[in-house]
Parts: C-alpha cells; sequence; structure tokens
C-alpha cells in the first residue's frame, strides 16, 4: 500500500486545477503528506495508521451486526446502549461518544424525525419506527466510525424509500472518491441524487476526517458542486454519512443540546463508513452492505 502518493497526470492537490506533474511537482520541496497539514491540517495516514483503523472497524461491525440481531418492537433505545458499551469494552475497546463534550452514553440512537445524536433512554422502538445506530470503537488509539439505519419490525413506505434514499446516498458518495477528485464532487453526488429523489439533504452535519482522533479535517460536506473543495489524495481518511431527511432540510435541536431533529417532522435517515483514498479509488475501513437497504 503506498499510501501520500499521488499520480502525475492527477489534480494538483494546490486547487490550481492543472496536472500535478505541470504544477506543484517537485516544487515545494517537502512531501505531499506535508503539504496536505501545512496547508488544510488533514493528516495523511501511514500504512501502519490504516491497519490500525481496520482492526478498530472490525471491532465496530463484530458490534453492529449484534446491534441488529436485538433490533425490535418493544426494546428501549437504552437497551442499545447497553449491548453497544459492554461489547465494545469486552473487545478492549472505548466507546468514543461516552463524555465526549458532555455526551452521557456509549452511542448515538437516533429514531424517526431525530436526525443525529440522539440521546438512548428509555423510548421503547415500536413497529414500524426506524432507527439509526451511531457506533465509533476506540481500539489502540484508533477510531473507526461508521452507522447503519434499521427498521424495526415492519417498515413503512416512508420509511423505506428514506432508508433507500439515504444508503444510496452514501453509495454514491463512495463511489466519487478516487485520487484527483475533490469533496465538492462528494457532494455534488448525494445533493443531486437526493433532491432528484424529492428529499432533503442536512447542511448543519458534515462527514469528517477520523483514525487518530474522533474528529479531524476535513470537513465533508454532503452537498456541493462537482470539481470544487479540497482534491483527494492517498492516505486521506474520513467519513461521508449524509443525513437525509424526507421532507424539508431545516433542523432543530433540542433542550438537550445533543438531539438533532428535523422541523417538519419528517423521517431522517443516514449511512455512514470511513473511507480511505487509494491510488486507484477507495476502501471502506468499515464495510458493509448497502444494497440489501436499496429499493430497486
Amino acid at each position: 500500500m503506498n499510501l501520500g502518493k499521488i499520480g502525475r497526470n492527477t489534480r494538483c492537490p494546490c486547487g490550481s486545477g492543472k496536472k500535478y506533474k505541470h504544477c506543484c511537482l517537485g516544487k515545494r520541496g517537502f512531501s505531499l503528506a506535508e503539504e496536505y497539514w501545512q496547508r488544510y491540517r488533514i493528516i495523511l495516514k501511514t500504512a501502519e495508521q490504516v491497519a490500525g483503523i481496520i482492526e478498530s472497524g472490525k471491532v465496530l461491525k463484530e458490534i453492529m451486526d449484534g446491534v441488529e440481531k436485538i433490533i425490535a418492537p418493544g426494546i428501549t433505545t437504552d437497551d442499545i446502549n447497553d449491548f453497544v458499551h459492554e461489547q465494545t469494552i469486552k473487545a478492549g475497546a472505548i466507546p468514543a461518544p461516552l463524555n465526549y463534550h458532555g455526551f452521557p452514553k456509549s452511542v448515538c440512537t437516533s429514531v424517526n424525525d431525530v436526525i443525529c445524536h440522539g440521546i438512548p433512554g428509555n423510548q421503547v422502538l415500536q413497529d414500524g419506527d426506524i432507527v439509526n445506530v451511531d457506533i465509533t470503537p476506540i481500539l489502540k488509539g484508533y477510531y473507526a466510525d461508521a452507522n447503519k439505519t434499521f427498521f424495526v419490525g415492519t417498515p413503512t413506505p416512508a420509511g423505506e424509500k428514506i432508508v433507500s434514499v439515504a444508503a444510496r446516498c452514501l453509495q454514491l458518495g463512495i463511489e466519487a472518491v478516487t485520487p484527483g477528485a475533490t469533496l465538492g464532487d462528494i457532494g455534488f453526488a448525494i445533493q443531486n441524487f437526493a433532491e432528484a429523489e424529492g428529499c432533503s439533504v442536512v447542511r448543519e452535519f458534515v462527514g469528517h476526517g477520523v483514525g487518530l482522533d474522533f474528529h479531524e479535517a476535513p470537513q465533508v460536506s454532503h452537498t456541493g458542486r462537482s470539481g470544487q473543495g479540497i482534491v483527494l489524495v492517498p492516505g486521506m481518511v474520513f467519513t461521508i454519512e449524509p443525513m437525509i431527511n424526507l421532507g424539508k432540510k431545516e433542523v432543530k435541536i433540542l433542550d438537550d443540546g445533543w438531539t438533532a431533529v428535523t422541523k417538519d417532522g419528517s423521517l431522517s435517515a443516514q449511512f455512514e463508513q470511513t473511507l480511505l483514498v487509494t491510488e486507484n479509488g477507495s476502501s471502506s475501513l468499515t464495510p458493509f452492505d448497502l444494497n440489501r437497504f436499496i429499493i430497486s
């Protein structure tokens, strides 16, 4: 794995629009990793660091698979929190959300019109609900971050639609990740599809760099213009986590200071994976099958 390298014919990371070989190649006197740290405070990950994130991602997947097995009408969101906390500790990891800027639980559980950062509690899941579960373990200092939106019991037509659109949005965002593309290409792919489906994209919350800390540079917007923004280069690790509303995009934060809900009360769904930019495209460090959530 040759991280922190960029092809001679790819778009120059300085943003000039020229090919790397015709712009900054050999001119700056320092490496691409140094360039991205000095210019953007982005940490291009080494092969050793990527391996650590992958191991954390394996822990995440095992926990998420376990969550899916217990999701059913009648359980509480606190039941999900207890399971995630216990399984994270059992794996020798630490739940990153717990006490993060005062967040009181080990996982975020966002039900129906909750966009993100739902706090687990005594809410009982009902047949037809949708619930997003957002998990971030820290294993030996390495963070992996992913979430899924699950159906509780028998899905409603509205639930099926918003979950399908959100899953496809993440899929399209991932497909846009390749060296020489830009962050704007990711946002454009997501926004273009979601709005064509009559849904809206939340602006207030974004994807982010991750791996050595919970939230790193860059911010990854889920809206944007093709060709604009920071140029993607191998070694970048970040999440894509589009939050898609069935109704309007406006957000309201509840009195707890964390829970974000749709202002119009419409359903909201989200999917997230941690991505590595490679020499030929991208690799998910928290892989799971998105196709099973998508209505063809």
